[in-house]
């Protein structure tokens, strides 16, 4: 562990130096013992980071906009090889490799992809001899506690950041969770990275780059949007149990949509999708989903993720080019489009 031990070494330095700039640092430097003890903790930690490469099956839907080839991280959370990452790297995969080490891979297979919570689990099909990360809790974390950011694989890289925000986040492919971790400054090998604390506890995993870290009525200010590791701890054993949260059973409509002045407006049409069927277009403007007036994409969301079953009409009252349309739009359940690995 000694590349691994020199790397800690520099990391605590920094998040020691950042911690005596924050007001709420008044506790004395730590001894020699305490240094290395810690520095030993973070060294584990990353090194339960590894790579994910994937690669998706020919006629997936998600290539569109993903690509084929994804590749990204994962964290060990597992002692039986199990690695939590962020789903859409693994999204319709049916080939799946860990990367340790430059010289060392290991197959995996898509234990889970989670509709809900934006989670994917894969499972080492050789001993990775890794000790998991330990679980943190994101709900006690505090802006003036400093971070670091761990990627895997070949290129692996860490950095040290802070949480800028904790909020509710919206994503345009119809996805929403409560408490999202928001961190500056950026990293653009986000995909699936760790976001540790001090005590080397595993609080997030990466899945965005943001313009607005900071969240509406504030300055713009770049950074990462993590998903909480609290959200994973609930959903665990269905994960593997059933490959999904049963919450992932819900109405889509095949829609990419943003939040532009109040108001719900269509950027993009998935192909092959319920919208596209019905006839919905680039520019259309979601004005009422079943007789709910909406104005933001969680509104729209869990309107729509409110009613049942899934697979079920939904009328959208929408704008076109400045005139009101009714719109029939039969939803399906999200979970029968995907070309399921196999093992889930």
């Amino acid at each position: 562990m000694g590349k691994a031990m020199a790397w800690a070494r520099r990391s605590l330095m920094g998040l020691l130096a950042g911690a005596a700039l924050s007001a709420a640092a008044a506790t004395p430097a730590p001894s020699s013992a305490e240094f290395d003890a810690q520095a030993k903790v973070l060294a584990q930690a990353n090194a339960a980071v590894v790579g994910v490469r994937a690669v998706a099956v020919e006629d997936a839907r998600s290539i569109d906009i993903l690509g084929r080839e994804r590749e990204g991280s994962g964290v060990v959370i597992g002692a039986d090889g199990l690695v939590v990452t962020i789903g859409y790297l693994i999204l319709e995969a049916d080939h799946v490799d860990l990367v340790l080490e430059r010289d060392r891979v290991v197959p995996a297979r898509v234990v889970a992809y989670d509709i809900d919570s934006g989670f994917g689990l894969v499972q080492a099909l050789a001993p990775l001899r890794v000790a998991p990360a330990r679980m943190g809790n994101p709900a006690g974390l505090s802006t003036e506690e400093p971070l670091m950011i761990a990627s895997g694989g070949e290129t692996g890289d860490l950095s040290l950041a802070r949480m800028v925000s904790r909020r509710p986040f919206s994503g345009y492919w119809e996805y929403h969770i409560d408490g999202a971790l928001f961190t500056a400054p950026p990293r653009t090998d986000h995909s699936g990275a760790a976001l540790f604390n001090a005590k080397g506890e595993l609080l997030g995993i990466g899945s965005l780059v943001v313009m607005d870290a900071l969240g509406p009525g504030h300055p713009r200010l770049a950074g990462n949007m993590f998903v909480p590791v609290d959200l994973l701890a609930r959903i665990l054993p269905e994960l593997r149990e059933r490959g999904a949260a049963r919450s992932s059973t819900r109405a889509w409509l095949g829609l990419n949509c943003v939040e532009l002045d109040g108001a719900v407006r269509v950027v993009r049409i998935t192909r092959d999708s319920p919208a596209e069927a019905a006839g919905l277009r680039p520019g259309d403007t979601i004005v009422r989903i079943d007789g709910t007036a909406v104005k933001s994409l969680e509104a729209f969301y869990k309107a729509l993720w409110r009613g049942t079953p899934a697979e079920r009409e939904i009328t959208l009252e929408i704008e076109r080019s400045a005139a009101a349309q009714t719109v029939k739009v039969q939803a399906t359940d999200r979970m029968k489009t995907l070309r399921r690995a196999r093992g889930i």
